[in-house]
């Protein structure tokens, strides 16, 4: 039996007023007047607005019960979650200025905390790829390159390949010509590839951006303050989409190691250039992996940092910097380059700068006092604040007067395990409450909490350039600046990439929703459903669909026990609309979200969608009275709807199913559901294969059959009328030629 949710009373007021009103004659005979101009029918009418009102609140009797016993489970609705971004700072001043963690800038009326401390100095960067030119760097193809040149070109490129050979004793297998591709730091520039560049490493000319002429950073930084310089690189990958064999495993990783080093002025004996290892004091980018800043140590020796200057013809050779236009090569104190020393190759870079400030859109709280306490168990005190962050990861700081002496509790998530003597408290972020349970604050004893952070929502994912003017909290310094604000310090803020991350309290209907599963998993992913479900409830991203292949090992595309994949797709994927395919973030933050649930024997994988492509071709009969445009677009949607990976589409309403074949006949039957459609003429399936030596064909089937993690693509749908040849995917409509057409001139007569 369905359960159902009781109406106790479904009276409306025109039900409630004729109810009043045919009791008249019953209870007063002589009342004859029934108008709504007679001031007993205006009370009549009264009392029923009156009561229609209080059956509504009697009604919600039901959810109310509801929702009293939802807060017996003690499931508390999830809170709000940051924005975080990353912030430049372009100053000018040539003693550095320093930046506290716990400092606050704003974008409009929006607080961002700084979360680590930095040292803006009056430097820039150029970032630089060196991207090669040719496919084949083989003498002979690297002649046939030279010959389709400019004279200027060839013989800058000749005299470099000569002054090569001259360095390695006259022999020269091959080289690599290259172009050199720059990014500014501003984050305006597009991004750039180093997946293939000629030597694996990222390029970094550290600019002097003082406007003092005099000012000599490899004698002015060290000084500044009696401080160890340090610089602060912000690092952006760009969006790339990995394949199922890119798929991220769930669970601790080793991340790749970058290895650093500054150029020298100095040459070698033999002229080559001298690079000295930099310190790498902090890599939230985890090997320029993720988004996060790079803090890079300085030696006390960078007196002797500089460009080297190689001998004629060899510059941006070999290990040599690349060559800057003149008005940046000027600028250039230092060159720095950075490669992995495993061996794999850095991407797509979004965006790369100095002085880089990691931010997040929270406040830290001052100190507060809760109260006082009552001697009595399960005690709820509220704090000034909410929603509160992190009540997991960073616990609230919470001390008990205990006979005059503060004395600290420990918070955990539950209080299921907490014992009378334990002094164990709870925190609920969305609300702010604080609860006791068996262990209480006494009668009197005064509770204070001494920091915990709140803020969050979707509020917080500002456009780039937002966030460009400093907060009401500056941390002071000692010895203290003395121009502390923006209009003294000279310094331009601005985020160069839009804030992510920010996302809403859930709402109750979501809550009610997501209750039933997490009192079936117990705080657990065993099941199927219960991957599938966490995966779509991952907060930080938005997606529409989530699957789950259990036993299924997806480096190998084989069965395996202990192995779980997640197939998700995206909401929306305006780069790929036919097809949506998560990029690596989106993966990663399900496979971040997943991995505190998975059972420490699951090996879990998180993985893109595989599309197989198909292309169809239909010829229908179209109704007299319909015309054909109207009838090819109807045709297209319902087949496009009908094969597509995204609820509320598909053949079930959840989006084609993973592994289900394709088959032409049932496209008929989809395509005949189209208004104006008398029948179907034709219709051609045709599915994409790639050969051994990677090339596409298209293939014409009846039956597409797929694997079990494969959905299909309708990559080219064309409707053609009743009589009209079939043309193959790609191809155009075309009129029957039974001869090739030649025209022949008109000569004009005229004089």
């Amino acid at each position: 039996m369905p359960l159902i949710a009781p109406v106790l009373d479904d009276r409306r007021f025109e039900d409630l007023f004729a109810e009043l009103r045919n009791r008249i004659p019953v209870y007063n005979p002589q009342w004859t007047d029934h108008l709504d101009s007679d001031p007993g029918i205006t009370l009549l009418q009264l009392f029923a607005y009156l009561g229609e009102g209080l059956q509504f609140r009697f009604n919600q009797i039901p959810e109310a019960t509801q929702l009293a016993f939802l807060k017996l489970l003690d499931i508390p609705l999830m809170p709000a979650r940051p924005a975080s971004a990353l912030v430049r700072v372009a100053s000018e001043l040539n003693t550095g200025v320093s930046v506290y963690a716990g400092d606050q800038l704003k974008a409009g009326k929006t607080v961002f905390t700084v979360t680590q401390d930095a040292t803006l100095w009056p430097l820039d960067i150029v970032t630089v790829a060196r991207q090669p030119r040719l496919t084949d760097n083989s003498p002979q193809a690297v002649q046939a390159f030279l010959k389709d040149q400019d004279a200027e070109v060839r013989d800058t490129v000749q005299a470099s390949i000569d002054a090569v050979s001259r360095q390695g004793q006259g022999k020269v297998e091959s080289v690599a010509p290259y172009d050199v591709l720059t990014m500014n730091s501003d984050g305006k520039s597009p991004a750039l590839d180093f997946a293939h560049t000629v030597d694996g490493c990222v390029w970094i000319a550290v600019l002097n951006n003082s406007k003092d002429p005099a000012f000599d950073p490899g004698l002015g930084l060290p000084a500044g303050e009696g401080r160890t310089p340090a610089l602060t690189l912000g690092f952006s990958p760009a969006a790339w989409f990995p394949d199922i064999s890119q798929a991220p495993t769930c669970g601790p990783g080793q991340a790749p190691t970058l290895w650093w080093q500054a150029s020298q002025r100095t040459l070698k004996a033999d002229g080559t250039p001298v690079y000295t290892p930099v310190r790498v004091s902090g890599d939230s980018t985890q090997g320029f992996t993720r988004e996060g800043v790079v803090r890079l140590e300085l030696p006390a020796d960078v007196g002797d940092w500089g460009v080297p200057l190689p001998a004629p013809g060899l510059a941006g050779t070999g290990e040599f910097p690349p060559v800057l236009d003149d008005e940046r090569a000027d600028k250039v104190w230092f060159w720095l380059r950075a490669w992995r020393t495993d061996g794999s190759r850095i991407g797509e870079v979004q965006w790369l700068g100095l002085n880089a400030l990691p931010v997040e859109q929270v406040v830290t709280a001052a100190p507060e006092l809760l109260g006082s306490g009552a001697g009595q168990p399960d005690q709820v005190f509220q704090v000034a604040y909410t929603p509160v962050l992190n009540v997991e990861q960073d616990p609230l700081a919470l001390q008990v007067e205990e006979n005059g002496v503060w004395t600290a509790w420990t918070q955990v998530s539950n209080l299921d395990n907490s014992g009378p003597s334990d002094r164990h408290f709870t925190v609920d972020g969305e609300a702010g409450t604080v609860r006791f349970g068996e262990c209480f604050p006494q009668l009197g004893e005064r509770i204070r909490v001494n920091t915990y952070r709140h803020g969050g929502g979707a509020i917080g994912n500002v456009p780039a350039g937002a966030i460009a003017k400093w907060g009401d909290l500056l941390s002071s310094p000692t010895p203290p600046l003395p121009l502390r604000r923006p209009g003294g310090l000279s310094l331009v803020i601005a985020n160069p990439l839009p804030a992510l991350g920010g996302v809403d309290a859930e709402s109750l209907d979501a809550a009610l929703k997501r209750i039933p599963a997490e009192l079936r998993r117990n705080h657990r992913a065993v099941t199927r459903d219960d991957f599938a479900s966490l995966a779509l409830q991952t907060p930080t991203v938005s997606l529409g669909r989530a699957e789950c292949l259990p036993l299924f090992h997806a480096p190998s595309l084989s069965a395996k026990p202990g192995n779980v994949s997640v197939v998700v797709w995206p909401e929306r994927d305006p780069r790929h609309p036919n097809a949506p395919v998560p990029d690596a973030y989106e993966l990663g933050q399900v496979c971040a979200w997943l991995d505190q649930w998975r059972l420490v024997t699951t090996e879990l994988h998180v993985i893109p969608p595989t599309y197989q492509r198909i292309a169809v071709a239909v010829s229908v009969k179209v109704k007299d009275g319909y015309g054909l445009d109207a009838v090819r677009d109807w045709v297209e949607i319902l087949l496009r709807q009908y094969l597509s990976p995204l609820p509320p589409f598909g053949p079930e309403g959840q989006g084609w199913p993973l592994g289900r074949r394709v088959m032409a006949r049932e496209l008929e039957g989809v395509a005949m559901q189209a208004e104006g459609v008398s029948y179907i003429a034709d219709l051609r399936l045709d599915k994409e294969v790639v050969q051994a030596n990677g090339q596409r064909t298209w293939q014409s089937v009846d039956l597409v059959t797929l694997a079990d993690w494969v959905v299909p693509e309708l990559a080219a749908v064309i409707v053609a009328d009743e009589g009209t040849k079939l043309p193959k995917p790609g191809e155009v409509v075309r009129p029957p030629l039974t001869q090739q057409p030649v025209p022949v001139p008109v000569l004009n007569t005229d004089c």
